[in-house]
């Protein structure tokens, strides 16, 4: 159903079945996929495509302008929206200042109330963030990743697979895959649960918990604990991951907690 108070484009296209609420707008050159529902003062701007199934809640925006000096009038960039993604109320999604950028958000995503995500971002599939998050522009998150409510994440840093931040955080630097990161901004171990809901077996999971000990609670320098990491668990698709995320850094990585890194070798023992 589209109320008659929506203003929809003649050159954007729907697909059926969907949903526009009273006074949303829908710009030019949008493509809103099957089943989409759209609230009431949503605007999706121009060059935003929205995939099935998605649900997006009052007065959120999304594809509009960057909020960048570089920007000019006139280049075209895209916003990618997955299927069945949920954007709660006020949500903002800016799309890239460079001529054919992308900002992205996967498949199955929650952002919830208030969250922002700037120009060049891309976050993966069935992400979860909770209300006033905000993601700089270019900051990469990968699948299943889980961010508490105010995180603050500064630009270009990266979130890995599976990485539980907590709340109130300000992220200056990576998180690698599986982590878990505490309120006090320093990663405390892996993220147990995240795992065990993900179908990971004990055996995956300790193996992921060694790599996390051995690279931040046993006083190693970086290199080092790579290599004794990679020695220890050569052929395992999970800590290869999380060496490959670790190399590719280019703005360092989030430090481990003092107090674990006093343990050394007992940190994360049961």
């Amino acid at each position: 159903m589209i109320h008659p108070t929506a203003i929809i484009d003649p050159g954007a296209r729907l697909g059926q079945n969907v949903s526009v609420g009273p006074y949303s707008v829908i710009e030019a050159d949008c493509h809103i996929g099957d089943n989409v529902w759209i609230d009431t003062h949503v605007k999706i701007a121009r060059y935003t495509s929205i995939g099935s199934g998605s649900r997006i809640y009052k007065g959120a925006l999304v594809g509009e302008e960057p909020q960048d000096h570089r920007f000019k009038v006139g280049v075209v960039s895209r916003t990618e929206i997955g299927a069945n993604v949920t954007l709660r109320e006020y949500v903002t999604i800016h799309r890239s200042p460079f001529e054919g950028g992308i900002t992205s958000v996967g498949e199955g995503t929650l952002l919830m109330a208030f969250c922002h995500v700037g120009h060049d971002a891309r976050i993966g599939n069935y992400v979860t963030a909770a209300n006033h998050t905000a993601f700089s522009g270019h900051v990469i998150v990968e699948d299943r990743a889980v961010l508490s409510g105010y995180v603050l994440i500064h630009q270009f840093c990266r979130i890995g697979k599976l990485a539980m931040i907590g709340g109130r955080t300000i992220i200056r630097q990576d998180v690698p895959p599986f982590c878990m990161l505490a309120e006090n901004e320093t990663v405390c171990g892996p993220n147990v649960v995240g795992l065990r809901r993900a179908g990971y077996d004990s055996d995956r999971r300790l193996a992921i918990k060694n790599a996390i000990r051995s690279y931040f609670f046993r006083g190693l320098n970086g290199r080092n604990a790579l290599e004794l990491i990679g020695s220890c668990g050569p052929g395992n698709p999970d800590v290869e991951e999380f060496i490959r995320f670790i190399r590719a850094s280019e703005r360092g990585i989030m430090p481990g907690d003092p107090a674990l890194i006093a343990l050394g070798t007992h940190a994360l023992e049961e």
